[in-house]
């Protein structure tokens, strides 16, 4: 997507054969563009969430893979890589599916041909990662079509959480790409972007790209989402998913379940829309099975901002002494789920819609 007309990728490799990102943790008053140049700063960089989003978190992992391979092919190389970059992150499933592929691709080859087979890889999985959210988008867009259709061409208003937008994958975003493409067809649309505590992904990625890309939207405190639902004011949800269940149950980020029952309670279609790599098969009950990654509880007691003067700082808003918790995930249970938007189309957040939709996977216990 674009930033100020110029299209950009969340992960790319320079020609020189650099390994570049952006460093999030900046954004939205910072656009800082910094090269991964080997494992420990790959690590590092999923870690301390300079990127963050599950997709991203796959793509930015297989690279890691590469660089590695790059430095030390060897099979003790790999296996220590495998385990260094699964330990990161331990709720988004998008890393070690990445992490598997690059070792079902490096596994059988002599180690001198792995580097460029992992560089290779790592790029074909950023590209299957942008046309998925591209197809994401296309079912996606189907849904507000209707509603529009059904209000007489009026505005179409979308409530998401978190940041599932592009920063999160490599191009397109998962929530966010259905919105695009409605922009793109002509719909009127607007979109209330919840701030997400701690980390605010909603009030500063969210809406930053919106921004960037002149989508109607306002940022709304994430206690806002039921009273506008209970007004009327919101015609569905969408939101994004770090692991998805087998009977569909929704994994996503601290708040999601309370706007799943927000929209329930009210009538509100909730979605999730999910490139089929978030699709763990080996898990069935979300809430018992997933684990919920705890973060520092600095990201609950301080919030970075900007100050008048243009300094990035953070701030303490909490007593000195006070204890936090951080759980950074909830999960969603599959029957507050209207559907889920995937790549091959959208089907019920059920075991036997998800199988109907990927019958090559399902199973996979």
């Amino acid at each position: 997507m674009k930033i100020d007309g110029t299209h950009y990728r969340s992960i790319w490799r320079e020609p020189s054969g650099e390994v570049r990102i952006i460093d999030q943790r900046w954004l939205p008053h910072d656009l800082r563009i910094v090269p991964l140049t080997n494992r420990a700063e790959f690590a590092v960089a999923i870690r301390d969430m300079w990127v963050r989003g599950a997709p991203l978190i796959g793509a930015t992992a297989a690279y890691g893979v590469a660089v590695q391979m790059a430095a030390d092919p060897s099979d003790a190389s790999l296996a220590e890589t495998y385990d260094i970059l699964n330990e990161t992150r331990p709720t988004a499933i998008n890393l070690r599916w990445a992490l598997d592929e690059m070792m079902k691709v490096l596994k059988p080859l002599s180690p001198a041909d792995r580097a460029a087979a992992a560089f290779a890889r790592a790029a074909a999985i950023s590209d299957e990662d942008v046309e998925m959210n591209r197809q994401i988008g296309l079912n996606g867009l189907e849904i507000i079509r209707d509603i529009s259709r059904r209000k007489g061409g009026k505005r179409v208003n979308v409530l998401t959480h978190c940041n599932a937008g592009w920063p999160a994958t490599v191009d397109w975003g998962t929530a966010t790409s259905p919105i695009y493409h409605a922009v793109e067809d002509g719909i009127d649309i607007h979109v209330f972007v919840d701030e997400t505590r701690p980390r605010n992904q909603g009030a500063q990625l969210t809406s930053w790209e919106l921004n960037s890309h002149g989508v109607s939207h306002d940022l709304i405190v994430d206690n806002a989402g039921g009273h506008l639902m209970q007004h009327g004011e919101v015609d569905l949800v969408i939101v994004g998913t770090d692991r998805t269940t087998a009977r569909g149950d929704v994994c996503n980020k601290i708040g999601t379940y309370l706007k799943a029952l927000a929209a329930k309670a009210n009538g509100v279609p909730f979605y999730v829309a999910l490139p089929s790599p978030t699709i763990d098969w080996t898990v069935v009950d979300g809430v018992k099975e997933i684990p919920i990654e705890e973060r520092s509880g600095v990201e609950v007691t301080h919030v970075q901002g900007r100050s008048e003067d243009g300094r990035i700082l953070s701030v303490q808003i909490s007593p000195t002494g006070t204890p936090a918790r951080n759980p950074a995930f909830d999960v969603t249970p599959a029957e507050l789920v209207t559907g889920l938007i995937t790549e091959r189309g959208i089907c019920p957040a059920t075991t036997e819609g998800l199988a109907a939709m990927f019958p090559d996977r399902a199973g996979r216990r």
